[in-house]
């Protein structure tokens, strides 16, 4: 069976190539005729296909499930929950942020993801890890997510969607925007409600989604304000949700509020200033049996947090520098074996770099600085940031190390540690992350090269280990990795690949046996985004992930997956604005468990119709 599904996964990874180079040559042919004047569609991910989910409505994950460098591990939807590892790295690593803003969970990382936020409101989705994630990143060791504020224009957008297992999905958008002070600043306003529901692609999967959000923007021609507030609930099931045991049919009842606000300002001689501040309120009603339910496992927590980050330029010097401070506080009925129920934590960044013209236009760039992590709960951390770059011409080359530090969670440290589902450790301190980095990045007319390797060395990270029921464990782990990313552009064609290897080597204590988490990674993995206008309006989307993982005793299922999301688009050249969509996801049904023990979710097919204006 196993021979059978390599067998297939080698085919069709040898058919996507050859139908690459078909494409690209066709496109290459394409380069010479006149762009196609289509009507204008946000863009959340420039490194994938489909931008639109398609058994759900759209939220900040939707955009990471076949981004090159993350790996979204999904129990049901990505958008139901998904634990986001980056470099493989594990769901506590990543920290997401939106402009200014550190957001994160203290409860778990389970819930990072949870940000009321229409994609909509947000640009294209960068990550940043190394020496990048160590400077803007807050409390996360390996990765950041980030996201900037979108500029409001005027117009609005409807779409409605239906498909396989009684799905269907809601979602309007409207903005407005007028000029103040005689055309120097624009006020604008948009509002978005979105909602969407399902039976799921298996039993007790179900699903009911909804979200409603506005913003107020005030926008000059060096800086943007922006005012934020959203609101979000989502209830959704899934059999062995977290529980490694057959037969439990679970569930989750959340709900999130963010109120924000945001300020930028940036002008031409480099100088930049964001700040910002935000109150974030998450509530989780967890069911281990949704037909029994009960009080064991709910938690609401409250997080305060302010950010500033900024660079000032002194000639051929600058300095980078930033602060981060949050405050929270947890109410559980299960977390509460713990030495304390509030904390607050605070980074302070500062990087001076220093630049020098080359022959041939290139600049050499030296920066040395430090990260100082603290805590009233935790000792402090000072972590050094050095790097070294020559870049000019469309080329980079760098060589970096940097450390990074984090608190654990809740769940980890507060959860009784002789009984129950998950089991925690009052002890647990810092993880602090090393790593070294060498990476290149080139590009020339249509086409762009990134390629990075690194080493990284965790001491002392929070991973959940077994036999028997979820333990947080804190282990020592070397990762040592490869990215490589290609992309071609053209009027009629992009094409996006992506490939990462992993290796890890830890030190395990003989009494454990295995990791939920940390030990969950592709060994390879490859992913390729095709977008082909074919013209008179129609366009191909495909979205396609390979991957071999490393081996787990807990996942049921095979070691290799092939994901696949396809997208049918038709864009009337007489009805500028509207869109007709039809989706499949998972094309090949591939019962691949993300999380080991979790079931796959399984193919879903539906159409959408959208209209912008």
């Amino acid at each position: 069976m196993m021979h059978r599904r390599r067998s297939r996964t080698r085919t069709l990874v040898g058919a996507g190539v050859g139908c690459l180079l078909a494409l690209a040559a066709q496109a290459q042919m394409a380069d010479s005729d006149a762009p196609l004047e289509l009507p204008e569609f946000p863009v959340r991910s420039e490194r994938i296909a489909n931008q639109e989910p398609s058994a759900t409505m759209d939220m900040p994950v939707s955009a990471l499930r076949f981004e090159p460098r993350v790996d979204v591990q999904g129990r049901n939807l990505a958008e139901a929950q998904a634990d986001i590892a980056i470099r493989g790295g594990i769901f506590e690593n990543t920290g997401f942020r939106l402009g200014a803003l550190a957001l994160g969970d203290p409860q778990t990382g389970h819930y990072f993801a949870e940000i009321p936020v229409p994609p909509r409101m947000l640009g294209p989705v960068q990550v940043l890890t190394g020496a990048q994630n160590a400077i803007r990143g807050f409390n996360a060791s390996v990765g950041t997510v980030a996201y900037a504020w979108r500029p409001i224009a005027p117009g609005g957008f409807v779409s409605v969607g239906a498909g396989q297992n009684r799905f269907n999905r809601q979602s309007v958008y409207l903005a407005t925007a007028r000029e103040l002070s005689a055309g120097e600043r624009t006020l604008g306003v948009d509002v978005d409600l979105s909602r969407s529901e399902s039976d799921g692609t298996v039993d007790f999967g179900d699903h009911d989604f909804r979200r409603a959000a506005v913003r107020l923007q005030v926008r000059g021609a060096l800086s943007q304000t922006d005012v934020f507030a959203g609101y979000q609930t989502k209830f959704f099931g899934w059999p062995n949700l977290y529980t490694p045991f057959a037969g439990f049919r679970e569930s989750e009842d959340l709900e999130t509020i963010l109120v924000a606000l945001n300020h930028v300002w940036r002008d031409a001689q480099g100088n930049e200033l964001e700040l910002g501040a935000y109150h974030r309120r998450h509530r989780d009603d967890y069911e281990f049996n949704r037909f029994a339910p009960n009080t064991l496992f709910e938690h609401t927590t409250w997080v305060y947090g302010a950010s500033v980050a900024g660079r000032v330029a002194l000639g051929a010097a600058a300095v980078r520098y930033g602060a981060d401070v949050s405050t929270d506080d947890i109410d559980s009925t299960a977390l509460t074996y713990g030495r304390f129920s509030g904390r607050s934590n605070w980074k302070l960044s500062f990087v001076p770099e220093w630049s020098r013209p080359l022959a041939h236009g290139d600049t050499l760039t030296l920066r040395a600085g430090a990260n100082y992590d603290d805590s009233n709960r935790h000792g402090a951390v000072l972590s050094p940031i050095v790097g070294i770059e020559r870049a000019g011409h469309g080329r980079r080359v760098y060589l970096e190390y940097a450390q990074a530090a984090q608190f654990p969670t809740y769940t980890a440290l507060n959860s009784n540690p002789a009984a129950g589902l998950f089991r925690g450790n009052r002890d647990l301190g810092a993880t602090r992350s090393h790593n070294l980095e060498l990476g290149a990045s080139l590009s020339r007319g249509a086409w762009q090269v990134e390629a990075a390797a690194f080493h990284r060395r965790d001491d002392d990270l929070v991973d959940w280990t077994f036999p028997g029921v979820r333990t947080a464990t804190a282990l020592d782990l070397d990762t040592y990795g490869l990215e490589v990313v290609v992309a071609y552009r053209s009027a009629r064609f992009d094409a996006v690949a992506g490939y990462q290897w992993l290796r890890k080597r830890t030190d395990f204590d003989a009494s454990v046996t295995g990791s939920y988490y940390a030990l969950n990674f592709p060994r390879h993995r490859l992913t390729a985004a095709f977008t082909w206008r074919l013209g008179l309006g129609v366009e191909l989307r495909f979205d396609n992930e390979v991957r071999t993982q490393e081996r787990n005793v807990l996942r049921t299922t095979g070691d290799e997956a092939l994901l696949s999301n396809w997208g049918i688009y038709y864009l009337p050249p007489r009805l500028r604005g509207w869109e007709f969509s039809l989706l499949v996801d998972n094309v090949w049904d591939d019962d691949f468990q993300e999380v080991p023990s979790v079931p796959a979710s399984r193919r879903q097919i539906s159409g959408g119709v959208s209209h912008r204006w």
